[in-house]
């Protein structure tokens, strides 16, 4: 066997393997064996038919099989002791086809796509907006007013006011006045804050059970489609409805906010965990602070990302990474769709090559250890949507049967590094910090 590389240019390069009958005979002949120990043919006892009909019928698909193999396993272990760094894995070029049946000697050449060469330097002149969620009186008083109606009791009052739901029911009117038979007909729920029609929502205010009110079905919903999806109409009688309608008031349902008392504080941690008002709004600052924390970690990585993509600026050999994805992609994929995803799928790829170089060059290592700590946290934070705590022995179990699955572990693997190379750059850059409020920081 002999293997030689052409470089194309600094991110390509093709690999050309040679093969004689010296390299692969023996592996054919010892494949041939195998299934002629395993093959039945009629006249002959099971493991017992001719090496000569094996062959024949067998030997050029067994063949075919063995060089793949030999060509696989040959590709790779030159790479590795070359220290070739590739980008997505070498693809067979298109040659003359072979003749498996009739050729004795081959030329297979594959072509590589190269990572590209670069440094990644971290030190107090690198700088990175590093945004932060200011968490003030104004902004606990927001979040408290929501907990407040989450936690909040249904009333049902007499008269219907703005907020308040009205559980009517909707039937369509004929020219006299009178319910159409066969009509539209839906019970549903109407609130005057959200429909847009202030005139026909402010006719709503004020409406006892039992009440009635006729309106145009134009007034009350402006579009078709909210008919569609109010009275659960077909698009096209929709879009032609503009009759007179009845609402007939069934009931009305109000959310009156939770008293911030003992008991609300002991309904969201247990029963004296929290005493007292003052307790609750520092529980209350701890865990938006803990909330916003990973939401300025997530904003700082994007800045990290955007910025060493843009500033080392390295190329791609895009020309083969297109031909790649082409290959590798599950469902076929066309010209247009793989020209437009690349750019972002090219951003991707450079920031993973510039994470894996600080790693490398940083040698920043994740252990065991470390991995099942992640996973635990991972698991806790699943049990607590659902409002759950898992018990410890319940968190070391999965946490060991996650890492066993090599998906979910390279998950966790990944994560940590990424991780570690976040905190990395924020020992050794400037980070340009800001405190902005909730709306400032989600709105940039």
């Amino acid at each position: 066997m002999n293997i030689s590389r052409n470089s194309i240019d600094r991110l390509n390069a093709e690999i050309t393997i040679s093969l004689s009958p010296n390299d692969y005979e023996a592996k054919v002949n010892e494949g041939i064996k195998k299934v002629q120990k395993q093959v039945s043919m009629p006249g002959f006892r099971p493991g017992k038919v001719p090496n000569g009909l094996i062959k024949k019928q067998y030997g050029t698909q067994i063949m075919v099989d063995e060089i793949n193999k030999l060509l696989n396993d040959a590709i790779y272990k030159y790479i590795e002791e070359n220290k070739i760094e590739i980008l997505g894995n070498p693809l067979p070029k298109d040659q003359t086809k072979v003749d498996f049946e009739t050729q004795k000697e081959f030329e297979f050449v594959y072509e590589l796509g190269l990572a590209p060469e670069f440094n990644v330097t971290l030190d107090s002149k690198s700088t990175f907006v590093y945004k932060t969620v200011k968490v003030d009186d104004e902004l606990i008083e927001k979040y408290l007013k929501d907990v407040r109606r989450n936690y909040g009791q249904a009333v049902y009052p007499e008269i219907a006011g703005e907020k308040d739901v009205i559980f009517v029911d909707i039937n369509e009117l004929d020219e006299s006045g009178n319910i159409k038979a066969g009509g539209i007909f839906k019970s549903t729920s109407l609130s005057a804050e959200k429909i847009n029609n202030k005139t026909s929502a402010s006719k709503l205010i004020g409406l006892k059970k039992g009440d009635k009110l006729v309106l145009n079905i134009d007034e009350l919903f402006e579009t078709a489609l909210d008919k569609s999806v109010t009275l659960g109409l077909e698009k096209e009688q929709a879009e032609n409805a503009h009759c007179n309608i009845q609402i007939t008031v069934k009931n009305i349902s109000h959310i009156e906010d939770a008293e911030l008392n003992q008991e609300l504080f002991d309904r969201i941690y247990g029963a004296g965990k929290i005493n007292g008002e003052e307790e609750f709004r520092n529980k209350i600052r701890e865990e938006l602070n803990l909330m916003f924390s990973a939401d300025a970690e997530r904003f700082l990585k994007t800045e990290v990302e955007k910025a060493l993509v843009e500033k080392l600026n390295f190329e791609l050999p895009d020309a083969f990474l297109k031909r790649w994805l082409t290959v590798v992609n599950e469902k076929p994929i066309t010209q247009e769709e793989l020209e437009s995803d690349y750019p972002n799928y090219a951003k991707a790829m450079k920031w993973k090559l510039i994470e894996n170089k600080i790693i490398k060059d940083n040698e920043i290592k994740v252990d065991q250890n470390e991995a099942i700590e992640e996973a635990k946290a991972f698991i806790k934070g699943e049990y607590a949507r659902y409002g759950q705590v898992p018990s410890e022995a319940d968190l070391d179990k999965i946490s060991k049967d996650l890492l066993t699955k090599e998906k979910e572990a390279q998950r966790i693997f990944e994560n940590l590094y990424s991780k570690k190379v976040i905190n990395l750059i924020k020992e050794k850059c400037h980070l340009d910090k800001k405190e902005l409020s909730y709306e400032e920081f989600f709105k940039a």
